[in-house]
């Protein structure tokens, strides 16, 4: 992969860093204001079920930043690209549709394939 190829990636991969830390913030900023008090318990529940559900959502994103922290580190040191289990080229259509990737498209297929028999 050519140098501006990798350049694009990396951009590509630090805007969606940006982004994801951002919403980071939001979600803690706002759930560090105050508790509202409510007097009825189904609205209570309501609150905390919106609030588990935002939090697992922020657990995805905290593992999606770490696979994107992990790709950039990737093209840091040239290993970009390369799938991790038969270290050929990954091709630039797979990384484009999920740049995190560290598998290309037939040994993710296979990886697959062997979890639905495990």
């Amino acid at each position: 992969m050519d140098n501006k190829t990798l350049a694009e990636f990396g951009e590509l991969l630090n805007q969606q860093l940006e982004s994801l830390l951002q919403e980071v913030g939001k979600t803690v900023s706002e759930m560090t204001e105050e508790n509202p008090n409510f007097p009825d318990p189904t609205d209570r529940a309501s609150l905390e079920s919106d609030r588990n559900f935002e939090l697992r959502i922020r657990d995805r994103e905290r593992m999606l930043i770490n696979k994107i922290r992990q790709a950039l580190e990737r093209i840091k040191d040239g290993s970009f690209g390369y799938c991790e289990t038969c270290e050929e080229d990954i091709g630039t259509e797979r990384l484009r549709a999920r740049p995190v990737t560290t598998l290309c498209i037939d040994c993710k297929t296979e990886q697959e394939r062997q979890e639905k028999i495990g």
